[in-house]
Formats: structure tokens, C-alpha cells, sequence
């Protein structure tokens, strides 16, 4: 029976009959054995769809807890039916764009399935970002509404501002598509010419279509991706969808519907948005949502609600690893996925041996909606390697002539799939040639079980005299040295060999006092010596993103002052 990202399923062992109006196929599968007899449902052709479904199938089971806060299925496609009206009378109409600069919450949720309820593009933004960001984010996408919490309140509001002084004066700097976009307020005081969020609840009127075009563009997600700066990929519900389908076809299933999942992962990124909220959608698990990581107050959340499934990122393992108490309350936890950003092995290690859990490694990136791969399945678990690609997912990893790498040798990892971005916004920059591949901007390559593993980021690559430097392999020779709590290491122009690698190292325990001399004697001991960095910069922290990556954009900029005699 075909597979393919057409259609979706769901463990027939576990779900109720579905509603007669939908198509159902069955098949069954043998998994460690055991027969299972699968439900497999045609394909929804808007994300919002799987909500439907859910409401009609599990309407009284707990959907997502947030705090004090318990919303059951039917509960909350009620709620989203009420924004989509609301936004509908509002005047938004398909196609147009609606940023969330919300925490992990409830109202995030609601807000971005009352988006693709209605037609519009959910433009998901970081509550981290600064002012002027969100301003260009605004002014790039054309928001036309911008909802906010007490977290982002200052900042959009500042944002806006900015785009409205613009606009007053000759708004060169602006894009054409820039409008001074509505503020909609979740829990604060509402100033003049902005709207509540319950305000904006209409509870009467009739049901919004959902529009049925998987081609119609769902999200612009900010990314750093393979362009090497914040631009907003397009990502539409055939992308989505045909993603969360992957990922629900390994075996065994990473979500089911018995699971409780916790949602601390940003909702404003592709990892946290599709795997994990798309993931709850399609299974019908429980999602618990945590507004911030707090690496007691988590795992005391964790426990209070006994989860099951943990996607984390690497910082928080690596806080985790370090907690005696951590094992004690992860016993109800069955599956714990690392994606987002990458896991250093000794941090995955580390975490193993505290709590007794395994670490499933995911790859993946935000133009592909943004699994690639997972050790789920494969009972593979490699130094380095972050698994098998998934079903229907396609990759090469291909040498700078255009040809496939050998096995075993470095190259750019390229990858297939229905769940490929259209390109970056507005123009779709970026997207697949004809035949469907994507340049990921990774190096990896694959191993004779055709796992793979990933080396760096193609535009980290340092080039010293001829020769390549990988970032990734430096670091972990100078988390080797004692006292270094973290490092990054970036390429810095050099006019006898074109370029050379600095590392800055941030000290455990105040004890930077011969840090810098130490991590330059081991380095020279370990590495060759073109990999050896030329200067080490001892620094009192390292900045990241929302999902643990450092920016090392801002290291960059850092040393380019520091050549000029700036700082």
C-alpha cells in the first residue's frame, strides 16, 4: 500500500473509529513481532484539518496544559474557531500575513491554527528578538496584526513605532509590502488603536471554511538556514504536512497518542512549531507547554505531569546533566529527542549516564519544515551520527564538483522531499531547482549503513592555506581542556593564509587566569597544525539563539572591531 506524504495515519490500537466523513484505509505492519493493524486517513490539505479531526475523534481528552490551564480537544477548536471569526471580521483575508510574538502559551497555539483556519500566514517571531529586528521582521513580511504578550509587549510596540515613523517620513528604507501592522494584547492593558486578544474572540457567526490548497503558502519562519542571515522561509501546508507524515511513519513512532509531551522548545521555531506541536496535532498526545526552560522548575513540571516525550535542545540537556536530582524526576519519560540545534557528544554522554536515558538524535533544518533525519528505528546509535533519513526523504551528500561523495568523505548534504520550503520570502530565493534538491549549506556524510552525520555548517568552513578547517572539530578538542565550560570557534580573514580560526572560550568557575595559554599548548598537541586557532578570547559569555546555537555572527563582528581597533 503507497505511503507517501498523501496521507497520514495513526495507531488503530489507540484511536477511537474516525468520523464517517473520513476516508479510511487500513493496512498492517509488523513492528518488533507484534501485528499492528494501521488506520491510515487521506492526507488533511491545511494543518489546521488535523485539529478538526481531533475534536470530532477526542473531543473530551486533555489537549495542551498550560499552567493552571487544562483545554480538552473540542475545547480548543472552539476557541480557534472563535479567533478565526474574530480575525476574519477584523478584515484579514487570505494569503495575508499575522505575526505571533508570543511564549510557549495557549494563545500561541490558538492563534496560529486560527491563521491557517482563516487563509492567513502565521509569521511566528522569537520573544527574544530585539526592537529593531522585529521592526524589519514586521516591515519584510507585511504583517497586517501582530499579537503580543507581557514578554513582547515593549518591544512590538517599539516596532511598531518605528514602522509608523518610517512610513510618516519618505519610508525609503522600507519594504513595499510594509503596513503599519495592528497590535492584538494576550493579558495586559490594551493602549489607544490596539485590540485585546479576547476582544478579538468572536463567539457567534458562522464557521470559517478552511481553505483546501496544500500549495497555499501556511508560514514565513525566520531562519539563519543556508543563506547564512535572518531571512523568512515559505513554508506551505503541503511542507508542513507532508513532515509531520514523515516523522510519524519511523518506527517506533516517536509520538503516539498516549503520550504526554512537554513543549518547551520555542513555539516560534520550525523544530518546536511542526515536530512537536504537529506531532501532538496528528497523534492527539497531550502537549504541556512551558513558557521558559528552568532547569528545576522544568523537571519539576515534568514530574508533576508525568510526560512521556521530551524534544529538547542541546543546552538544556547539558543543564540537565549536571543535576543529581535530574534522574528522579524523568522516571515517566519513555523518549527523549534532541534536535534544533546540535548535540555535542560529550554532552550527550554526560546526560545518558545521569538519568538512565537514551538521547535519540534528530537533523534537520527549518526550510524542511524541518526533520531530515532520526536514530529513531534504526537501533543505531553512532558517535556523531544523527541517524537514517526519513521515509520519504531523499539525500545526497555531494563533493564541490557536483558528484556524489564517496562513503565516508565530507560533503554538502543536499535533500528531497515533499516537505521542501518554496524559497525564501518574497521572491522564493533559494528554493529547489526542477529536480527537487536542496542545498542544506551542511557538511556531513554518510556512513556505509547510509546514516549520517554532520559535520558543520558549509559557511562556518575555515580555509587555512588550501586546506579546510571545520569549527566543530576544533571545539571539541578545546572542550577537552579543563576549566572550559563552552566554546565557538569562527574563521577571521589573515593575510598570510587567507584565513585562520579564533576560538572564544568561556571559563568554568572563574579560572580564566591561564585559560587562554592552556587551550592554545593542548591544541597545538591535538591538532594539525593549520587547525590550530591563532588566537584564543577568553570571554564572559557566548550569546545563542532561542534554540542554543551560538551566534557566532555576533563573534564575527566582535573581531572585526577588535581588528580595527575598535573594541
Amino acid at each position: 500500500m503507497d505511503l507517501s506524504p498523501t496521507r497520514l495515519y495513526a495507531d488503530e490500537e489507540a484511536a477511537e473509529p474516525e468520523p464517517t466523513n473520513v476516508p479510511v484505509l487500513c493496512r498492517s505492519a509488523l513492528r518488533g513481532g507484534r501485528l499492528h493493524r494501521m488506520k491510515v486517513v487521506m492526507a488533511a490539505t491545511n494543518v489546521a484539518e488535523l485539529l478538526q479531526r481531533l475534536a470530532a475523534r477526542d473531543g473530551s481528552r486533555v489537549a495542551m496544559v498550560d499552567g493552571e490551564r487544562r483545554v480538552t480537544w473540542s475545547e480548543l477548536d472552539g476557541v480557534v474557531d472563535d479567533l478565526s471569526r474574530g480575525l476574519a471580521t477584523s478584515g484579514l483575508v487570505g494569503g495575508q500575513r499575522v505575526a505571533i510574538a508570543l511564549q510557549n502559551s495557549l494563545e500561541f497555539v490558538v492563534t496560529y491554527l486560527a491563521c491557517l483556519r482563516g487563509g492567513m500566514v502565521a509569521v511566528p517571531l522569537s520573544p527574544a528578538t530585539g526592537t529593531g529586528e522585529v521592526a524589519r521582521m514586521l516591515a519584510e513580511s507585511g504583517a497586517r496584526w501582530c499579537f503580543a504578550d507581557a514578554s513582547t509587549i515593549a518591544t512590538v510596540r517599539g516596532a511598531v513605532s518605528g514602522i509608523s515613523d518610517a512610513l510618516v517620513g519618505d519610508g525609503d528604507d522600507l519594504p513595499m509590502s510594509a503596513v503599519i501592522p495592528k497590535v492584538a494584547v494576550v493579558g495586559g492593558p490594551v493602549l489607544p488603536g490596539e485590540t485585546s486578544y479576547k476582544g478579538l474572540l468572536h463567539q457567534t457567526g458562522p464557521r470559517v471554511s478552511t481553505p483546501l490548497d496544500s500549495e497555499a503558502l501556511a508560514a514565513l519562519i525566520y531562519t539563519a538556514g543556508t543563506s547564512g542571515h535572518h531571512r523568512p522561509a515559505m513554508l506551505t501546508h503541503r511542507a508542513l504536512i507532508a513532515n509531520i507524515d514523515q516523522a510519524a511513519r519511523v518506527t517506533p513512532s516517536m509520538v503516539t497518542r498516549g503520550d504526554v509531551v512537554l513543549g518547551v522548545l520555542p513555539l516560534s521555531h520550525a523544530f518546536g512549531l511542526n515536530m512537536v506541536l504537529g506531532q501532538v496535532l496528528l497523534h492527539g498526545a497531550t502537549l504541556v507547554l512551558a513558557r521558559q526552560f528552568d532547569a528545576r522548575g522544568t523537571l519539576q513540571l515534568i514530574e508533576a505531569e508525568r510526560v512521556t516525550c521530551l524534544p529538547l535542545a542541546a543546552p538544556i540537556i547539558a543543564a540537565w546533566a549536571s543535576l543529581p536530582e535530574a534522574a528522579q524526576h524523568l522516571t515517566s519519560v519513555r523518549t527523549v529527542l534532541s534536535g534544533a540545534a546540535p548535540l555535542p557528544i560529550h554532552q550527550m554522554h554526560a546526560f545518558e549516564s545521569a538519568t538512565g536515558l537514551p538521547v535519540e538524535q534528530c537533523y534537520g533544518l527549518t526550510e524542511a519544515a524541518p526533520l531530515v533525519t532520526s536514530t529513531v528505528g534504526t537501533g543505531r546509535h553512532k558517535p556523531g551520527s544523527v541517524g537514517a533519513a526519513l521515509p520519504g526523504v531523499e539525500l545526497r551528500v555531494v563533493d564541490p564538483s557536483g558528484r556524489d561523495s564517496a562513503v565516508g568523505d565530507p560533503g554538502e548534504i543536499w535533500m528531497r522531499g515533499g516537505n521542501v520550503f518554496s524559497g525564501y520570502w518574497p521572491d522564493g530565493d533559494g528554493a529547489p531547482g526542477v529536480d527537487g534538491w536542496l542545498r542544506t549549506g551542511d557538511v556531513g556524510f554518510l556512513d556505509i549503513e547510509e546514516d549520517l552525520h554532520v559535520i558543520d555548517r558549509l559557511r562556518e568552513l575555515v580555509v587555512v592555506s588550501g586546506f579546510n578547517v571545520y569549527p566543530s572539530e576544533v571545539e571539541e578538542v578545546v572542550r577537552e581542556v579543563e576549566g572550559v565550560a563552552e566554546c565557538a570557534v569562527i574563521g577571521v580573514p589573515d593575510v598570510t593564509t587567507g584565513e585562520a580560526a579564533v576560538v572564544f572560550v568561556v571559563a568554568a568557575d572563574g579560572r580564566d587566569a591561564d585559560l587562554s595559554e592552556a587551550v592554545g599548548l593542548h591544541c597545538e598537541r591535538r591538532l594539525a597544525r593549520f587547525k590550530v586557532p591563532a588566537a584564543v578570547h577568553v570571554v564572559n559569555e557566548l550569546l545563542h539563539s532561542a534554540t542554543g546555537e551560538v551566534a557566532k555572527h555576533r563573534l564575527r563582528e566582535l573581531e572585526a572591531r577588535r581588528a580595527m581597533g575598535l573594541s
